[in-house]
């Protein structure tokens, strides 16, 4: 029994192959299968992957190059390494499965309803101190829609709609999603206001000795952790943290003067601004989707309403 395109094996059925003018008749499951091992390396991974269980992957595996009359795979200590007919094979299925993502992108993106699922990815900076109320407003406009935001740091694959559109601050954007630039996040030196009581700036040489905190090495391409690297002697940076929210709280509690996003240190009473937006430090903030969603009704209506919602508060992102 052949499985079309999109099927699976019902209760991890193992499928025959057909056979034509001399050819074995693959389904689109079978080269799913070897494609999950293929980037798995491992067969349980796989086989969790694509939602089947170990010997069940196992099985299929034999009868497909039973059917091919060839190894795709050698089994060594490290995993499973491909054989030059599996790197065939394994080819083929990632060309078909790009092609399966393609259509299916482009007929999403041929929606006229407003209503169903967004998948929405950005940082738990951005979320927590800036979107949530802004989505929450979406969430208002367009009842019929659903959100499901994906907080993570690394560029997910839009092409593959890993989600639907990013929310990113980044001065280079990929160049293979297209977007809008909605403000520019301002930076600035920041202490605690109770340490803080004369109206006047201090002199910057003279905030280098004091005790200073800093972000972690995981974000060392931010100009202000460079700065801080670069001016502030190692004894003086006193704690370090890899998360940008992290970094507010220990200025807040006092343990020493930090740059933040204006966006951020803004909400918070209890500090200060002690130097100027420092315009090096700034990063675009975009709001990006795939070429082939942005002309689908659901995607421009949220495209459209952040943008305005964000723009309405660009002053108080850009540190003005």
């Amino acid at each position: 029994m052949k499985y079309p395109i999109g099927m699976g094996c019902a209760d991890g059925a193992e499928g025959d192959f057909a056979l034509g003018d001399g050819f074995p008749n693959l389904a689109w499951d079978d080269l799913r299968l070897v494609k999950a091992v293929a980037d798995a390396r491992n067969l349980p991974a796989a086989a969790a992957r694509i939602g089947i269980d170990h010997s069940t992957a196992f099985r299929r595996l034999r009868l497909i190059e039973q059917a091919l009359g060839v190894t795709l795979f050698e089994k060594h200590r490290t995993g499973y390494t491909l054989t030059s007919a599996g790197e065939e094979v394994a080819g083929l299925a990632s060309r078909v499965d790009e092609d399966i993502v393609s259509v299916l992108r482009r007929l999403a993106g041929g929606e006229l309803d407003l209503a169903g699922e967004l998948r929405i990815t950005t940082n738990d900076t951005l979320l927590v101190e800036l979107l949530t109320p802004l989505l929450a407003r979406f969430g208002e406009a367009y009842p019929g829609m659903r959100l499901d935001v994906i907080l993570s740091n690394a560029a997910l694959n839009l092409s593959k709609r890993d989600a639907d559109i990013a929310i990113r601050a980044s001065d280079t954007p990929p160049d293979t999603l297209v977007g809008r630039r909605v403000a520019r996040i301002g930076w600035a030196l920041y202490g605690r206001a109770d340490d803080f009581s004369d109206p006047d700036l201090p002199d910057l040489e003279a905030l280098h000795g004091r005790r200073w905190v800093a972000l972690g090495d995981n974000l060392a391409p931010l100009k202000a952790v460079r700065y801080v690297k670069t001016h502030v002697a190692p004894e003086r940076i006193v704690y370090r943290v890899n998360s940008v929210l992290g970094l507010a709280e220990a200025v807040e509690a006092g343990i020493g003067i930090g740059h933040l996003p204006c966006f951020i240190a803004g909400t918070r009473p209890s500090l200060r601004r002690i130097g100027p937006v420092n315009p090096d430090f700034g990063a675009d903030l975009w709001l990006l989707t795939h070429p082939d969603l942005r002309d689908a009704p659901r995607i421009r209506a949220f495209l459209d309403f952040l943008a305005a919602e964000i723009v309405r508060r660009r002053a108080f992102i850009e540190g003005a």
